[in-house]
């Protein structure tokens, strides 16, 4: 049996004075939402990669995990995140939890985060992490299921984020956004790119639509993964 890799848990200075070089590179990239900001400053995203990637953590691109799964480039991490416009105390539908970084920037803002994961493996890894790192993850709470559905019996949802590419907007997830919430959402537009868009839930239901970059994510896939 293959040994675990080994997770390193100590936050040196170096890995703050890299976290301080990747904020100062999401500023130049148009990322300027303070606290989000301040969110990427604080989270060590080391924490969410096994020990041979210590070295390369903090640098602006995605990585692979486990279950053909990746940690999301922290520039899109900041821009959906952004988007998302959290406010302390929001309650936030998360789908896809995959590292747990996304999710660890959501509680790092104040959210009451509800999060998603498909695939068991990754599930059973993110306990745990979230076993040893869980002052980092206050007000979080893990599921291990099916995204489309969502979480019904926690709704309605402040804000709901999904962090795969989405073939259309999720008719369940809608349902459980609250009027005026909004959705972070990258819909699929071609075989290998994705339209960022905004939802905003108006009160006869229809969604105010606003359209942002284009992404490249991992497919958001019906069902449960069993490892």
């Amino acid at each position: 049996m293959e040994k675990p890799k080994r997770i390193d848990l100590e936050d040196r200075y170096l890995h703050k004075k890299l976290r301080e070089q990747l904020v100062a590179e999401l500023r130049t990239k148009g990322i300027t939402d303070e606290a989000v900001l301040s969110a990427i400053g604080l989270i060590p995203r080391h924490y969410f990669l096994d020990s041979a990637f210590d070295k390369i953590a903090y640098e602006d691109r995605a990585f692979s995990i486990a279950a053909d799964q990746t940690i999301s480039q922290p520039y899109t991490v900041a821009f959906q995140t952004q988007l998302l416009k959290v406010k302390n105390g929001d309650k936030v539908l998360e789908i896809g939890t995959g590292s747990i970084y996304q999710t660890a920037i959501l509680s790092a803002l104040g959210a009451k985060v509800y999060t998603i994961e498909r695939q068991e493996a990754l599930y059973k890894k993110t306990q745990k992490l979230n076993s040893m790192i869980a002052e980092l993850l206050p007000n979080v709470y893990f599921f291990y299921g099916d995204g489309f559905e969502g979480l019904p019996e926690f709704a309605p949802f402040d804000k709901i984020i999904i962090t795969a590419a989405a073939p259309k907007v999720p008719e369940k997830l809608w349902e459980q956004l609250k009027v005026k919430g909004m959705m972070v959402i990258p819909l699929d537009e071609s075989e290998n790119a994705q339209r960022m868009l905004r939802l905003t839930k108006k009160k006869d239901g229809l969604a105010k639509r606003e359209s942002f970059e284009q992404f490249s994510f991992v497919p958001m896939l019906q069902g449960k993964s069993q490892s």
